[in-house]
């Protein structure tokens, strides 16, 4: 009951549920979910902190990044919530509607190697 309970509540603010929208989609690294969100590293990193905590996203490094998913075990229980249960309240929401879009342009983009770079399209503002 306590796991069920703390996953619920990770998943209750507007950010973290944001987070978990674009990480059913893509794996990403923070640079990307700053890109995606237009959101501070800061902010970002805080909510995936406690997404991991309650062992909804896992992190893995990938080189000089730290690239977060959500792991296999949580998937199916993930799908099933947000999917089917939120699925028409989700796409009500502007924001998350917009964060799926930029998905693509942001790994368009190569965000991670504009980074590695140090490239001045790197330092643009999303």
């Amino acid at each position: 009951m306590k796991s069920a309970i703390k996953t619920l509540k990770a998943l209750a603010d507007p950010t973290r549920l944001r987070i978990v929208a674009v990480l059913l989609r893509n794996e990403v690294c923070v640079c990307e979910l700053t890109a995606i969100l237009g959101m501070e590293q800061s902010r970002i990193s805080h909510q995936l902190r406690i997404l991991r905590d309650a062992d909804i996203v896992e992190d893995r490094r990938d080189r000089r990044w730290i690239v977060y998913a959500i792991p296999e075990r949580s998937r199916p229980a993930l799908d099933l919530l947000i999917k089917n249960f939120l699925k028409e309240k989700l796409a009500e929401s502007n924001e998350i509607t917009r964060d799926l879009a930029r998905i693509k342009a942001s790994l368009e983009q190569s965000v991670r190697a504009e980074r590695l770079s140090g490239s001045p399209s790197a330092r643009k503002k999303p």
